[in-house]
């Protein structure tokens, strides 16, 4: 088997690589310049990005695990790659627990890691996550779901900007009927906060929160912040009314599509595990 060497940037798409890597059964650490991936013998075992919360942010901020546990184990056991090894055996968190939001975290990360499926930035040989093993995913799967999520955001609506920059509310009423999850997204929606902070904010997953935030759009009540309305001032003595602004004046959007957005690869079954192990 040939080994893998360390790789400067190059033109050839991460996901173009990260199959070769498969199948070199390769480990260590694939950059781009939106996150990195982690590969433990040709499987993907963890994915960060900047733009979404980690793991210790989506254990924290739901309640599953105290702040201080999460320290603890990355002072304990950080250095020795064993993070999420240490928040079992100490009892933090459950195993199943542990492994069901790190898949969420791990296809959250890879979607925007793959979402344009930029050059790679550079691969280093060897160089594991300091998580460690929690659970490994093949990279045709992490690619197949990262394709999957492109395709259904995009029927919902169609401009990938929604994703990243920070979002404004086009009124401050919201319709009575808006579904729980909805409403409760749209109220995290202030002009400043980005889709990644307001899922960190509301301890929810990523894409669940992008899938709200383009039916969002797509329904008229969502846009940008650079391209939301401004406030209208006081008019002067005399002067004529200004012209409504253009997105006042446009034809209603369409209804958001109403499409279903299943649990990916693995998470179903881990998420039935977890409510039966709760049960009892």
């Amino acid at each position: 088997m040939m080994t893998p060497t360390r790789t400067s940037r190059t033109d050839e798409p991460a996901s173009a690589l990260l199959g070769t890597l498969a199948a070199q059964g390769a480990s260590g650490a694939l950059s781009t310049e939106s996150g990195v991936v982690y590969l433990a013998s040709g499987h993907v075992v963890h994915v960060e990005s900047a733009v979404t919360p980690d793991l210790g942010d989506l254990l924290t901020h739901s309640g599953a695990l105290a702040p201080d546990g999460w320290w603890a184990a990355i002072d304990q056991a950080g250095r020795r790659c064993r993070v999420g090894r240490q928040l079992v055996d100490s009892g933090h968190l459950a195993a199943g627990a542990l492994e069901l939001c790190h898949l969420g975290a791990l296809f959250d990360a890879a979607y925007f890691v793959l979402a344009h499926d930029g050059p790679v930035l550079r691969f280093r040989p060897g160089v594991a996550h300091w998580l460690g093993a929690v659970r490994s995913v093949p990279v045709d799967a992490v690619l197949r779901e990262s394709r999957r999520r492109r395709e259904l955001l995009h029927r919902i609506w169609p401009e990938p900007c929604v994703d990243l920059v920070p979002l404004a509310r086009v009124s401050d009423d919201a319709p009575s009927d808006l579904p729980a999850r909805r409403s409760r997204t749209l109220a995290q929606v202030d002009g400043v906060r980005t889709a990644a902070q307001i899922a960190t904010a509301l301890a929810c997953r990523t894409f669940h929160t992008l899938v709200e935030l383009r039916r969002l759009a797509a329904a008229g009540m969502v846009v940008p912040a650079a391209t939301s309305p401004a406030p209208a001032a006081s008019p002067a003595p005399a002067a004529s009314p200004a012209p409504a602004p253009d997105l006042a004046s446009a034809e209603p959007a369409p209804a958001p599509c109403p499409v279903v957005v299943p649990d990916e690869p693995d998470t179903a079954l881990l998420r039935r595990l977890l409510h039966a192990l709760e049960a009892l």
